[in-house]
């Protein structure tokens, strides 16, 4: 991140940080005071983000009895916000894939790395009827096959085919048929190399995630491992992320895009902007003067075709 050293020792020995600009576009200059406690890295992003605003602001670091914002923004509850930006995502996948399914007949498949065991535990308490699945980290290939059932269907063409050598029998492996979605809970690099794996064999079931899966992808053309997976996120802020050049991660830009819209509601609430329908970019809510907020996530499926064109 470019920042002005100077200006970071300035504002974390003083921990207070002002400025101010006029602008010719405005008879009125928005104000904004902050007092809260952060990491050294959400303050370079606090500061560097209002200094390229059109905005009067002072920062107050040092008061501890203030608001925490915690280093971890994706999965803390940001002020102002009823649930983290993560929860809200697993929250929305539970939702749909257990709670509101059409086809009773069929199972939800799980498929999870040991970082994600506790997460899986929780649903296997409130769930134990569904699929589940704790990949370890080698012979990935093998192990889906065996889940999917892929080795029975192989077994059986070879068995098959062993009763008259001369006939030639074309196959394709059939897959169990009791599965109608699975629901990845991985990292970036085990996601990577098991989801483009299953979708090699899993045909017409449905893929679901969250934007942990590709977190720390430094490129949205990355996402092609992830092609036609479900994941509840904003196709246009995917979109507003694949316009920038050498980005550090998607998590990072997702981290960017938290903490401005909780300045932005900050500069909402203390300049009483409610008129104006101000929305967040994290989801498609607006902002409102009383109650937490909900950004009413949407599923995104995963399409890098028009990504790349503009990236």
């Amino acid at each position: 991140m470019k920042f002005s050293l100077t200006l970071i020792l300035f504002s974390l020995v003083l921990f207070i940080a002002s400025c101010s600009t006029t602008s010719s576009k405005s008879t009125r200059l928005l104000e904004l005071d902050l007092i809260l406690q952060t990491s050294n890295k959400n303050k370079e992003i606090i500061i560097e983000s209002l200094l390229k605003e059109d905005i009067k602001f002072s920062v107050n670091f040092e008061n501890k009895d203030s608001y925490i914002l915690k280093d971890d923004v994706l999965n803390s509850n940001l002020k102002f916000f009823c649930k983290s930006f993560i929860q809200e995502q697993r929250d929305m996948v539970e939702s749909s894939i257990f709670q509101n399914r059409i086809d009773d007949q069929k199972k939800v498949l799980i498929v999870y790395s040991n970082d994600y065991r506790g997460i899986a535990n929780n649903l296997i308490k409130k769930y134990p009827e569904e699929k589940y699945f704790l990949l370890k980290e080698d012979n990935y290939e093998s192990e889906i096959k065996k889940i999917l059932n892929i080795d029975t269907s192989i077994n059986q063409h070879l068995k098959i085919s062993e009763l008259d050598n001369s006939i030639e029998i074309k196959h394709s492996p059939r897959i169990r048929n009791d599965i109608s979605k699975i629901y990845f809970l991985s990292d970036y690099e085990f996601g990577k190399t098991i989801v483009p794996i299953f979708r090699s064999y899993a045909l017409g079931i449905e893929f679901y995630a969250t934007t942990e899966i590709f977190h720390k992808a430094n490129d949205v053309r990355k996402l092609v491992d992830f092609e036609n997976t479900f994941i509840p996120v904003s196709g246009i802020l995917i979109k507003e992320i694949a316009k920038k050049e050498n980005i550090l991660s998607i998590e990072n830009e997702l981290e960017l895009t938290l903490i401005s819209d909780f300045l932005t509601i900050e500069k909402t609430h203390q300049n009483n902007l409610f008129r104006k329908d101000v929305r967040i970019d994290s989801g498609k809510s607006r902002i409102k003067r009383n109650g937490c907020i909900d950004r009413d996530l949407s599923f995104w499926e995963i399409t890098t075709t028009n990504l790349i064109n503009q990236s």
